[in-house]
C-alpha cells in the first residue's frame, strides 16, 4: 500500500471526503468486544476506514440490520463437492462463506503439482477469498499406488507463496512419532507458517510431541475430552460439520457444559456435498446450530470469522472495522442468521440466496484425461477361492468403518467365486499410470443384483472402483469411466443405465453444480434400484472402501489390505 493510499483513507476516515460506499444505520457485530454498535460503515478501495457517521458516493441503507463480517471455512476440500473452484464459490458465497481454507489433497495425489496450479489458477476468477494449504501427504500410504509424490523438495518452491497458508493436513502422524525425516522436512518447510493436523485417539504424551513439532490445529476431535487436551495445549480445534462427519453438536454441548473460552474454537466443513450446502447451508449452517444449541450469536460469529483469520494469520479478515476487508453479511437478525446480502471487497455479490453470476470455461490440459486403464477382459476379475470361506469387507450402514469376516461363499467348478445377493464382488483397478495393477476383494453390504457401479472417486489416491455381481457389467462400467475420462457410473443388463461426468482428474464436473446435484441423485436412485440398501451411500460408501487407513479391511490396486495388522492378506 502506498502512502498516497494511505493519506485518501485518513481523508475518508475523517470525514473530511465521501467514501465509495456507505452502509448506512447497521448494527455492527463487534467481534473484538462482544457487543452491537449501531452506526454507518465506510468502505474505501475494498477496505473498512471507518465506523460511526459518514456519507459515501454510492449507500446502502441497512435500516438497523445487522452486520458481520463474512464467514470463513477453515478446512475444506473442495473437489468433495465434485465441482470446480469456480462453481463452488457460486454455491457458498449465496450462505455467506467469503473465504475458504482448502487442502488440495485429492487432485494432488492424481495430477500432482499440476493440480496444485490448477487450483490456485481458477481461485483468480472468483469474488471470495480462496487459499490453499500445501498437501503434506501424497501419496496418502505406501499401499497402494496414486498420481503424483510431493516431496518437501518439490513443494519447496511454494514456500512463501500469499495463496498457501501453511501445511495441510499431517495424516501421517505415525511418521511424526517416529521422527520419520521426510514428514519432519515437510513440516521445517512450514515452521513459520501454519501446519495443520489430522489425528485421533492419541495418548498425552503423543498429543505433545505433535504439538511439539509445529502442528496447530485438529479437525478430527469428536468428543468433548478430546477437545480439552487439544486446547490446553495451545491448539485450535477445527469442529467439524460435514456430510458424513457431524461433531458439532457434541463438541459444543460439550463446551457448553464445562465452560470453557470459544476462542480457539474454529469451524469447518472438511466434506460436505452440494446437495447438503443447498439444503442446510455452509458455514452459516454451523453458526446457526450452535446458536440452537446455548451459543451466544456474537460467539458463534467469532468461531466463523476472528477466531480462524487469528489462527491462519489473515489479518485483515474477520472484523467490521478500520483496516479490515470489506467482506460484509448483512443480517435481518442474528438468531436465524438469515443472510440478505453478501458483500466481498465492498461490492455486493450476492443477494438473498441468489447464487452469483461468475463462469469459468476449463481448459488446463493438465487436469484432464487422467483414466489411463489398459484394456480388461473377465479373467482380470477372475476371484480364486481355495476353502470353503473367505476374507469379506462388511459393510456397515451409515459408517465408514468396515468389518474384516471370515464367512462361507460360493464358488464354481474351477473355484471362481460367485457373487449373489449377499456377496459383490469388488474390484480396484489403478488407473494413472496404466500400470496394470488390479486389486479384488469380496464385498458384503451392497446387495447389487444384475449390475455394477464404478467411480475414479475413491480414497485417497483415486484409483478405479467397481462393485458389482457380474463381470460383463462390470467391465462395462470400466470402459464407460475410461471413455468419459472418470466419475460414477451406473451399468446394468449390459446398458449403461446413468453417468455422471468427472472430467478434471477423475474427480470434478466441468458442469454446474445443479447439473452434479440432479445427476448424482438420478445416480443414487439407479444404484438403489439395483438393490442397494438404506443406510449404505453406493458412491460415498464405494469411494471409501480403498482408503487404508481406517479399520478394518480394505482393497487398494495392490490387493486386500488388513488395516489392524497393516498387512496385505489373501482373499
Amino acid at each position: 500500500m502506498s502512502v498516497e493510499q494511505k493519506q485518501k483513507r485518513i481523508e475518508i476516515a475523517a470525514g473530511r471526503k465521501k467514501a465509495d460506499l456507505v452502509i448506512k444505520n447497521a448494527g455492527i457485530v463487534n467481534v473484538f468486544t462482544n457487543e452491537i454498535i449501531f452506526g454507518d460503515i465506510a468502505v474505501h478501495d475494498s477496505l473498512i476506514v471507518g465506523i460511526g457517521e459518514y456519507s459515501g458516493k454510492e449507500e446502502i441503507d441497512a435500516g438497523g440490520k445487522y452486520v458481520c463480517p463474512g464467514l470463513i471455512d477453515c478446512h475444506v476440500h473442495i473437489e468433495s463437492g465434485m465441482v470446480t473452484p469456480v462453481e463452488f464459490a457460486r454455491v457458498v458465497l449465496q450462505h455467506g462463506t467469503t473465504t475458504i481454507i482448502a487442502d488440495p489433497h485429492e487432485i494432488a495425489n492424481v495430477c500432482g503439482i499440476e493440480g496444485i496450479h490448477f487450483m490456485m489458477n481458477e481461485a483468480q476468477f472468483v469474488p471470495m477469498n480462496i487459499y490453499y494449504m500445501m498437501p503434506s501427504c501424497v501419496p496418502a500410504t505406501p499401499f497402494e499406488n496414486n498420481g503424483a509424490t510431493l516431496t518437501a523438495r518439490v513443494m519447496e518452491p511454494f514456500a512463501g507463496s500469499p495463496h498457501i497458508l501453511g501445511l495441510g493436513e499431517v495424516m501421517n502422524y505415525p511418521g511424526v512419532l517416529v521422527g520419520d525425516t521426510e514428514i519432519l522436512n515437510k513440516i521445517e518447510l512450514y515452521d513459520n507458517a501454519v501446519v495443520d493436523g489430522h489425528c485421533s485417539g492419541l495418548s498425552e504424551h503423543e498429543l505433545c510431541a505433535y504439538k511439539a513439532v509445529g502442528v496447530l490445529t485438529n479437525h478430527e476431535c469428536t468428543n468433548i475430552d478430546e477437545v480439552i487436551s487439544h486446547l490446553r495445549l495451545g491448539m485450535y480445534v477445527q469442529i467439524r460439520e460435514g456430510s458424513a462427519a457431524r461433531n458439532l453438536a457434541d463438541i459444543i454441548s460439550g463446551l457448553i457444559e464445562r465452560s470453557i473460552p470459544l476462542n480457539r474454537c474454529v469451524f469447518c466443513t472438511d466434506d460436505k456435498h452440494l446437495q447438503d450446502i443447498s439444503r442446510e447451508g455452509h458455514i452459516n449452517y454451523n453458526i446457526k446450530k450452535a446458536i440452537c444449541l446455548g451459543i451466544d450469536p456474537i460467539e458463534a460469529i467469532k468461531m466463523a470469522t476472528i477466531n480462524p483469520a487469528q489462527c491462519y494469520n489473515l489479518k485483515r479478515l474477520g472484523a467490521v472495522a478500520p483496516g479490515y476487508s470489506a467482506d460484509l453479511l448483512i443480517l435481518s437478525d442474528l438468531d436465524s442468521f438469515n443472510i440478505e446480502k453478501v458483500l466481498f471487497r465492498g461490492a455486493v455479490v450476492c443477494e438473498k440466496g441468489k447464487k452469483p453470476n461468475i463462469s469459468r470455461i476449463i481448459d488446463d490440459p493438465n487436469v484432464i484425461n487422467t483414466v489411463r486403464i489398459p484394456d480388461l477382459s473377465p479373467e482380470h476379475f477372475a476371484i480364486k477361492i481355495d476353502d470353503i470361506t473367505a476374507n469379506v469387507i462388511t459393510v456397515i450402514p451409515n459408517q465408514l468403518i468396515t468389518k474384516r469376516e471370515i464367512l462361507p461363499v460360493s464358488k464354481d467348478s474351477e473355484n471362481n467365486f460367485i457373487p449373489d445377493e449377499v456377496f459383490s464382488k469388488v474390484v480396484v483397478v489403478e488407473r494413472h499410470k496404466a500400470t496394470g495393477n488390479i486389486g479384488l476383494g469380496i464385498v458384503k453390504g451392497f446387495g447389487i443384483r444384475n449390475g455394477a457401479i464404478a467411480s475414479t472417486v475413491a480414497h485417497d489416491s483415486h484409483n478405479l472402483i467397481i462393485v458389482g455381481d457380474n463381470d460383463a457389467d462390470m467391465l462395462l462400467a470400466s470402459r464407460e469411466l475410461k471413455r468419459v475420462n472418470g466419475g460414477y457410473t451406473v451399468v446394468s443388463g449390459g446398458e449403461v443405465i446413468g453417468t455422471l461426468p468427472l472430467p478434471i482428474a477423475g474427480l470434478m464436473s466441468d458442469g454446474d453444480a445443479s447439473f452434479v446435484e440432479d445427476k448424482l441423485m438420478e445416480m443414487i436412485d439407479s444404484a438403489k434400484s439395483l438393490g442397494v440398501s438404506d443406510g449404505i451411500d453406493p458412491f460415498v460408501t464405494m469411494s471409501f472402501l480403498t482408503l487404508p487407513v481406517i479399520p478394518e479391511l480394505r482393497v487398494t490396486d495392490r490387493g486386500l489390505f488388513d488395516v489392524n495388522s497393516f498387512s496385505f492378506i489373501d482373499i
